[in-house]
């Protein structure tokens, strides 16, 4: 049998292509997958040297920053939380993500140019478009992301947090008031229905709450001040109510001088003389806007103790809320805490708390990062305070590390207390023994409860660990 030159021949040039076409394609997926590990490796390897080595220098200098940055913050978590919550870095940041997002495309673009596309085979061309684009996207798109999540932390810090006047601890703790503003169209202005102090230890994070009724009276003001002038026998206008003095204050202006909230100033002042703790700063919480930050970190979990009516109280109820553990969103959440057709304001202080303490364990930094401009945007419309941004790292790292510690409660209530007559020396007691007891300088004692503290519906006023009674 005599061989045909001609077909052999065939046969070993097909033979031939079809090998060059794999080493082409090959080496085509080779530099893409090159861009991807080591940007800058495959301009390097097949074209424009120049670009090759000022991208791997990026790269180095981005892998580096990015390691000392970790290992910093691995050694002293402070380093990390300062720098991520310091406008100017964030700035600086962002942009450097933008600017690695496009180079980083545009290099995938050029590696997928030096795989001589025009060369490959119809399905390799179409196989390396998919790869590439794929690639670029995701890598591109990724930091891309991350710019626009920086942006919007940086938003939120500049827009929420632009007080520039530090406080410093007194006597090792920071003292914050956290006010729930009830503002509605038949209300004057925003009054704080809900007046909690939260005493953190600067050093632990062991928090306790204060919480002080609405219905308080008489309260004092610190000798010198404006408010101690005009009411030199504790406040008596307006029913003389403690969450009253905003409004009041509010309305008289001319006595602060150059305050920028003379009402916040006035209940700051009623609170540091009611209780003894000195005020470092104030957060007020707009329960409307408490709302949308529910729904956007997906919801809370909490054990309703009893059946609580959804409105009451001059309006209709609507609905109820039903006893045992329960997963609410914004809305029945936001009832949850502010219910009390069928109960009292002392009981919704203890579902108050509740809310705290679910909001402190349930928020984890997934939701927060998956959830991150639904939350930036209610948070905003939530919160109004006076906390510099230059102390937010300070309470960002006090928060983490309260996830893990006892929260102890206080609650001004009766029979302890009479609010229509209030032993003030008492509550500067029952506020100093709660403190030296969560800094492990007294015992528990059996010091006398607040108002049913037996009834779980309460047990939240007066609670050595809040999460175990909530």
């Amino acid at each position: 049998m005599t061989l045909d030159p001609t077909r052999v021949g065939d046969t070993v040039r097909a033979r031939v292509d079809t090998d060059s076409a794999r080493i082409r394609f090959r080496r085509a997926v080779g530099l893409v997958l090159m861009t991807l590990v080591l940007p800058g490796s495959a301009q390097l390897v097949a074209g424009n040297r120049r670009i090759g080595r000022i991208a791997l220098w990026t790269s180095a200098v981005v892998f580096v920053t990015a390691g000392a940055f970790l290992v910093a913050t691995w050694r002293d978590r402070g380093v990390g939380l300062s720098l991520l919550t310091n406008t100017e870095v964030l700035y600086v940041v962002r942009g450097v993500l933008v600017v690695l997002a496009i180079g980083w495309a545009a290099l995938f673009v050029n590696a997928w140019l030096l795989g001589y596309p025009p060369d490959l085979r119809r399905g390799q061309r179409l196989a390396m478009v998919g790869v590439s684009s794929s690639l670029c996207i995701v890598t591109a798109g990724t930091l891309l992301a991350a710019a626009h999540i920086v942006a919007v932390q940086r938003d939120f810090i500049t827009h929420v947090f632009g007080s520039t006047a530090v406080s410093e601890p007194e006597k090792g703790r920071y003292n914050v008031l956290l006010l729930g503003g009830d503002s509605g169209s038949d209300r004057v202005g925003l009054r704080p229905d809900s007046l909690t102090v939260a005493s953190i230890d600067a050093e632990t994070g062991r928090t306790v709450l204060v919480s002080l009724p609405r219905n308080l009276e008489h309260a004092p003001f610190p000798d010198g001040t404006a408010m101690d002038k005009r009411f030199p026998h504790g406040f008596n206008r307006d029913g003389g109510y403690l969450n009253s003095i905003n409004t009041w204050a509010t309305e008289h202006e001319e006595l602060f001088g150059d305050s920028d909230n003379p009402g916040i100033e006035a209940t700051k002042q009623a609170v540091e003389a009611t209780t003894g703790l000195k005020i470092n700063y104030y957060a007020m919480v707009n329960l409307q806007g408490f709302q949308d930050l529910v729904d956007a970190v997906g919801g809370l979990t909490v054990d309703v103790p009893e059946e609580l009516p959804i409105g009451g109280v001059g309006g209709p109820v609507t609905g109820h809320i039903q006893p045992g553990k329960q997963e609410l969103d914004g809305f029945h959440a936001l009832w949850f805490a502010r219910s009390r057709a069928t109960s009292d304001d002392y009981s919704r202080m203890a579902r108050q708390k509740c809310v705290m303490s679910a909001m402190l364990d349930q928020l984890s930094p997934q939701k927060v990062l998956t959830n991150v401009d639904d939350i930036a945007d209610s948070s905003k419309r939530l919160l109004s305070t006076d906390v510099p941004g230059k102390d937010l790292d300070t309470f960002v790292d006090l928060a983490l590390k309260a996830k893990g510690q006892k929260m102890s409660t206080v609650s001004v209530v009766p029979p302890k207390i009479d609010t229509s007559d209030p032993d003030f020396g008492e509550i500067r007691s029952m506020v100093d023994q709660a403190i030296d007891k969560a800094e492990g300088k007294a015992d528990s004692g059996d010091r006398e409860k607040g108002k049913n503290s037996g009834d779980p519906q309460y047990k939240a006023n007066e609670a050595n660990d809040l999460s175990s009674v909530c």
